[in-house]
């Protein structure tokens, strides 16, 4: 799909974590493979002999998480963070540095984490949103802040949002336009919880909305996302975005006539197929009769005005019923109109 770094797994955690991460890292060419660790050098040995040689360090920068999970103090984190930097430096691995609770933790110890990590040679920075509350102006201020007040090195900043309030798109997007350089995604927002802001939005956002060119092949989209529904047994919503099934489904009359066949961009922000999607006119209670004149085209059918009407009656009727017609359900009710209309004739 053309995404710039992979972070692979958590090589510490398990044997067979370790060797996943190592087969994806010797398979995989043309994307950075990176793996996560946390500020001890047991972790960092571990990503160490995963071959890879990218690593993503990460340590808790919130008072809350400081003193209930790390029970450490402030000058404990930055010493464990710069020991942490400097080590994976001194082995040649590209350094990510991920500030976990970021968007809990006080924005000047924040800056003051960042600046030292920078100093100790890290490569990026990560503004980690752990459990998903910011907004979008939020982070863009956030984003801005660290810029203006973490100085020298040329790191690049990256984004990671959780979606536990709806907004890890947004926010991902909102920190790009704010001048962050990367974020962080899964496909189809899958992850803990609510789950992680969904890269195909995000990339779609920030190539079609902001107009950035980004390396991702669009047309991969969907291709990959229904491997990962299918791979993790989560069924993709058929009104999600970009992906979902109904993405670019059309029913409404007003829509389908007032635009979609003659210049879909009336009701579509882009054409489907950049992202590997395609059109579809769905009959049901809203439809109209250029819907049904579609429909029958589409089956080869001469659409008579008599004919048209007919099934439109029967499909509204079913919609009434609560029922959605489906493309069996159409197909049935135009073979009993004309076999009705032939029995009179």
């Amino acid at each position: 799909m053309g995404v710039d770094s992979i972070e692979a797994g958590f090589p510490i955690v398990s044997e067979g974590e370790f060797r996943a991460v190592k087969s994806i890292a010797r398979e995989v060419s043309n994307s950075e493979v990176i793996a996560l660790a946390r500020t001890r050098r047991e972790d960092i040995n571990k990503v160490i002999d995963a071959d890879v040689k990218a690593i993503h360090i990460f340590i808790a920068t919130s008072d809350l998480h400081m003193r209930y999970k790390l029970r450490m103090s402030r000058e404990e984190v930055v010493e464990a963070a710069v020991n942490a930097v400097s080590y994976a430096k001194s082995h040649g691995l590209t350094v990510e540095f991920s500030a976990e609770d970021a968007t809990r933790s006080d924005p000047k110890f924040l800056v003051r984490v960042f600046q030292e990590v920078v100093n100790a040679g890290a490569d990026r920075l990560d503004i980690a949103d752990t459990v998903g509350v910011m907004w979008p102006s939020k982070m863009a201020s956030l984003v801005r802040f660290v810029r203006e007040n973490v100085r020298g090195g040329n790191y690049l900043l990256s984004v990671h949002c959780h979606d536990d309030f709806g907004m890890a798109v947004a926010n991902s997007v909102a920190a790009i336009e704010a001048g962050a350089d990367q974020a962080h995604g899964t496909i189809n927002g899958v992850g803990e919880r609510a789950g992680n802001a969904a890269l195909e939005e995000i990339a779609a956002a920030v190539r079609f909305l902001l107009n950035y060119e980004v390396g991702i092949k669009f047309e991969k989209i969907k291709e990959v996302s229904d491997l990962v529904s299918k791979l993790f047994g989560i069924p993709v919503p058929p009104n999600k975005a970009i992906v979902g099934a109904n993405a670019f489904s059309h029913e409404s009359g007003i829509h389908v006539h007032g635009g979609v066949l003659s210049n879909p961009l009336t009701y579509e922000p882009i054409d489907p197929g950049s992202v590997g999607m395609s059109r579809r006119i769905v009959v049901g209670k809203h439809s109209g009769k250029h819907s049904i004149v579609y429909v029958l085209k589409s089956m080869g059918i001469e659409p008579r005005d008599d004919l048209v009407n007919a099934v439109l009656r029967r499909v509204k009727e079913l919609g009434d019923m609560g029922i959605r017609a489906s493309e069996e359900d159409i197909s049935r009710i135009v073979m009993e109109v004309l076999n009705h209309d032939d029995r009179l004739n």
